[in-house]
């Protein structure tokens, strides 16, 4: 009997900071509400006197329910990521793939030495060899 109270124990801990942050955090409450809210129009659309098959074809074909599914499952992802403490990393993947891209071009062997030589020019300024010459005033 102490291994299953242990284990509830155990799981009630990992489970509060979901919770603290569902209860905490207004967006995520928002994020619910809405999708409540496009559920519970999605259902007084849908309901009454019909069979599934006039339902099916409904659902199939009005765009008003297709936006309100869409916005229902957008505002539940949005809650549950945020529940989750999952961040938006769009930015850094986006980076990583112009970064892996121009890696990928500057050590191709068939582009890399052109690209490498333009590069070297662009920024260099031409093709003026450049050494380094440091201040020689002796401090």
């Amino acid at each position: 009997m102490a291994k299953t109270k242990d284990r509830i124990s155990d799981r009630a801990d990992n489970l509060r900071p979901y919770v603290e942050r569902a209860v905490k955090d207004e967006e995520i409450r928002k994020n619910v509400r809405d999708a409540f809210d496009a559920a519970r129009e999605i259902y007084t659309e849908l309901m009454g006197p019909r069979g599934m098959v006039p339902l099916a074809t409904r659902v199939a074909s009005d765009e008003d329910i297709q936006d309100n599914l869409r916005r229902a499952v957008d505002d539940l992802r949005k809650a549950a990521g945020r529940l989750q403490g999952k961040q938006d990393h769009s930015g850094r993947n986006s980076f990583l793939l112009l970064v892996g891209v121009a890696i990928g071009i500057l050590f191709n062997p068939v582009t890399g030495p052109a690209t490498r030589e333009w590069l070297k020019s662009l920024l260099g300024g031409g093709d003026e060899d450049f050494t380094y010459q440091g201040n020689n005033t002796g401090a």
